[in-house]
């Protein structure tokens, strides 16, 4: 939670800070300051184009299929991002520092100004597509029967009903990403929920496009999909 609650910040972080929507991030869990929960999957991509016309016609009718089997609305998101080459060139960097060969290190090195050059010149993007599941707790602007009762309860015993009601609203959250990664993988995608830290960072990239931080997002093949 580093990157969202710096112990130093300036009236402009804090000024800003009121514009996010954004409680806390906690197992992979976006907390709203409404009392919203949200999830995000990373979902994997595929080459429309190179599809057949049977393939295609496949692909959208699973698409309409998992549109219209949703009772709750969804969020697609497409992130493009300039591609950070930086982590690439350091590996490239340490193996020229250990490479014994006189004539190797400088094809690695001549290899590394070509990479170099060659992103400097030519802007790169990457696209990331996400879905976003949301799940709200009915909100009523009467005192309803759970507020009733949490108020014959004592500090330390409500604390333990909203904890309890919280772990059953995330326990729907997940039942609903569920339910989408279903839908879509007969659509031939793959998708994986965001971890705590990978969704801190990218948020924290999303508003602060121009810092171009290193983050640790992975490829979707990359994840551990079940």
């Amino acid at each position: 939670m580093e990157l969202l609650h710096e112990k130093k910040k300036n009236k402009s972080d804090n000024s800003s800070q009121k514009y996010v929507d954004i409680k806390e991030i906690k197992n992979g869990v976006i907390v709203m300051k409404n009392g919203s929960l949200r999830t995000v999957l990373l979902v994997s991509s595929i080459n429309f184009d190179l599809k057949s016309t049977d393939e295609q016609d496949a692909i959208i009718s699973q698409y309409q299929n998992f549109l219209n089997s949703l009772d709750f609305p969804v969020q697609i998101v497409v992130s493009s991002r300039k591609f950070n080459i930086n982590p690439y060139l350091e590996i490239i960097k340490e193996k020229e520092k250990v490479q014994k060969n006189e004539l190797l290190r400088m094809q690695i090195a001549e290899y590394s100004n070509f990479i170099k050059r060659l992103t400097d010149s030519t802007k790169i993007m990457s696209k990331f597509f996400y879905i976003v599941v949301p799940f709200s707790p009915i909100e009523s602007k009467k005192e309803g029967f759970f507020a009733k009762m949490m108020n014959t309860f004592n500090p330390n015993q409500q604390m333990a009903v909203r904890k309890e009601f919280l772990e059953a609203q995330i326990s729907q959250l997940w039942q609903r990403a569920r339910q989408v990664e279903a839908a879509l993988s007969g659509a031939g995608l793959k998708m994986t929920p965001l971890g705590t830290q990978e969704l801190i960072e990218l948020f924290y990239n999303s508003y602060n496009p121009s810092l171009n931080v290193n983050t640790i997002i992975k490829e979707v093949e990359s994840l551990e999909l079940e």
